[in-house]
């Protein structure tokens, strides 16, 4: 049977750019059970309160939610267990040298297939503040206003 070709997301954590200023991003496989594959398959994650964190020279993925197979059996996996993180060795020791800085966190962006492999991608992300989120709303408002503008402009229509 073929592979899958192309990226189909199963789970995007939006508010994650809301609440954090994204600095780099990197994507990882995961060390998966056969049912925790299959309930992705299925489009059932939750990336809310997940987090990445490094521990024995190792990056693992906390607190993501992928709730038990419906079909499965006594095998089936725990729902929050921590899942280990497949990065190359480079990739490691940057986000560990960066997560020693003050502020920075690991926090994941997107589940997705990438080629039937399961990835999700890190981003290495600094906590905002409720002003910059304010701004940075203020900005988008703005930036749509601006585009409007120009698309009535184009079009003849005052």
């Amino acid at each position: 049977m073929p592979r899958e070709q192309g990226r189909k997301v199963v789970a995007s954590n939006r508010k994650a750019r809301h609440d954090y200023a994204i600095m780099d991003t990197y994507e990882a496989g995961m060390a998966l059970t056969g049912t925790e594959v299959k309930s992705l398959r299925a489009g059932r994650a939750s990336l809310t309160d997940a987090f990445g964190q490094e521990s024995d020279g190792e990056i693992y993925l906390h607190a993501m939610h992928i709730p038990e197979y419906t079909q499965g059996t006594w095998t089936n996996h725990e729902p929050r267990r921590t899942r280990k993180l497949l990065l190359n060795r480079d990739e490691i020791r940057k986000i560990q040298g960066k997560l020693r800085d003050e502020g920075i966190t690991l926090v994941p962006l997107q589940v997705y297939f990438h080629n039937g492999y399961a990835k999700v991608e890190l981003a290495l992300a600094r906590g905002k503040k409720s002003y910059d989120k304010r701004q940075d709303l203020a900005t988008r408002d703005a930036q749509r206003e601006i585009t409007r503008a120009l698309g009535r402009r184009n079009k003849g229509v005052s």
